[in-house]
């Protein structure tokens, strides 16, 4: 039975979809206005982890993922949609670019690298810029139903009108208002200081705003929480089963998403909301001001494999707090290779290992615990069974992991000509029961890279 933390309930509770067999998906996607860093990785890793346990438990998982390439301010992440400037306008000011050349290509870059740490692509991967229409519709009903209003700088929604506004982050509104007035200076032409902007016009501080459309308001763009909800009920319907996102989603974004989608439809939204947490760079903070917002290019850069970050980010629980740092990366990125070079000496694949692979399944489907789960299989690895019962059963687990391990499995050493002559001196030894010589060889085949390991059928050889 699949168990999930639901971050509107604050308590993990079985799942079931709507839909026998079919589960509906929306997760937070990238803004393309500069490289993600890891902790935007992490949370595009758990997103790809609740998806494959999904489908190990025989659900079939319409995915979107929306691209954020138009309306994010800096402003949102506070609660003022009017605060800050648009991310891609700033991209494109510090690149020398216009504003769809920086999106197109942090989007092909993040197309790339995503390759790396084997996510799997989305159903739909969709553009906040080609669902504009949808976001116009969206806003015209909140109007038509008196949810929103229109001003000399834009359309907002009326935070006073939704009663249960902030329900998501436990805030009540009058909560919202006092962060609101501390944090931000407050706009004028807006109810409340707490209200979110569904559409900003190209006039005043907007007036030279790059991206802009036709909207019965006049020209402008969408803000930011109105595409998720747009493109959701589009691809997904008036209530998907699962909605994801980082934890610095809750307070502001997510919140918002509930009152404009529930507002509009009268429906629930999203039964289950699921969030992945921090993480901390050296135990602190991480921010591009602080130096430490590496990106998947810096792991790249420092020569590490991109599977040893999905390695390291396997070792904790999504909701709990990791810290990176470079050398719990070089630890994740050695218990990595040993793994690949244990897996290289099986035969091929034959049964499951039923009471390794159950043990493995009731980790991932305790709330995705895959810290747990790692350790279950490390257990089998080191466990007397068959090798081609663990080779079958590592690759199940692998379809949760996203190690690309089924590559591994019986995967041949280049051996270097000097090796393979110590190695049949080695053999030539033993069979003359010269033990005293056969240790001296092993060890010299160990100071030059590799190890000898004696089995039932022979000597086999694994690189250190």
């Amino acid at each position: 039975m699949l168990r999930l933390f639901n971050s509107l309930t604050k308590k993990v509770q079985s799942f079931q979809s709507l839909k026998p067999g079919v589960v509906s998906l929306y997760t937070c996607g990238p803004t393309v206005y500069d490289y993600p860093h890891i902790g935007n990785w992490r949370t595009f890793v758990f997103d790809d982890i609740l998806r494959r346990t999904l489908e190990a438990a025989d659900y079939k998982v319409v995915q979107v993922m929306n691209v954020t390439d138009v309306g994010h301010l800096t402003g949102d992440n506070v609660g003022n949609a009017d605060l800050g400037e648009d991310r891609l306008e700033r991209g494109a000011k510090r690149e020398g670019k216009t504003v769809w050349e920086v999106a197109q290509f942090y989007l092909d870059d993040f197309l790339q690298t995503r390759g790396l740490l084997n996510i799997l692509p989305p159903t739909y991967f969709v553009r906040a810029t080609d669902n504009i229409k949808e976001q116009i519709s969206l806003a015209e009903t909140l109007i038509k139903k008196g949810l929103a209003y229109e001003t000399s700088s834009g359309v907002f929604f009326d935070v006073s009108k939704f009663s249960e506004y902030g329900k998501l982050g436990g805030q009540k509104l009058t909560d919202k208002r006092v962060a609101a007035r501390e944090e931000v200076e407050e706009d004028i032409s807006k109810k409340n200081p707490a209200d979110f902007a569904l559409w900003l016009k190209t006039v005043g501080k907007w007036k030279d705003h790059q991206m802009r459309w036709l909207s019965p308001w006049g020209e402008g763009f969408p803000g930011w929480h109105i595409e998720c909800s747009a493109m959701a009920l589009k691809y997904l319907g008036q209530t998907i089963d699962i909605h994801t996102g980082g934890v610095d989603h809750i307070a502001i974004h997510h919140t918002n998403e509930i009152a404009q989608s529930e507002g509009a439809t009268g429906k629930k939204f999203a039964i289950f909301w699921m969030h992945g947490e921090f993480l901390t760079v050296n135990g602190g903070r991480m921010g591009k001001s602080l130096g430490n917002a590496y990106t998947l290019h810096d792991i790249l850069d420092h020569g590490y494999d991109p599977l040893s970050l999905r390695y390291l980010y396997l070792t904790a629980h999504y909701r709990d707090k990791l810290n990176f740092t470079w050398d719990s990366l070089t630890s994740a990125e050695h218990a990595l290779n040993n793994l690949r070079k244990e897996i290289r000496l099986w035969r091929e694949p034959g049964e499951i290992d039923v009471q390794y692979w159950q043990r493995f399944l009731e980790a991932a489907n305790n709330d995705l615990n895959t810290a747990q789960a790692l350790a279950v299989m490390w257990e089998m690895i080191k466990a007397d069974i068959p090798s081609s019962s663990k080779g079958a059963t590592i690759i199940k687990m692998d379809k949760i992991l996203g190690l690309n391990l089924i590559d591994e499995i019986g995967k041949k050493i280049e051996i270097p000509d000097n090796i393979q002559i110590l190695l049949k001196k080695r053999e030539e030894a033993r069979k003359k029961k010269d033990f005293t010589s056969s240790d001296e060889l092993r060890e010299e085949i160990r100071k030059l890279g590799f190890e000898v390991l004696d089995t039932p059928s022979g000597q086999q050889i694994k690189k250190l």
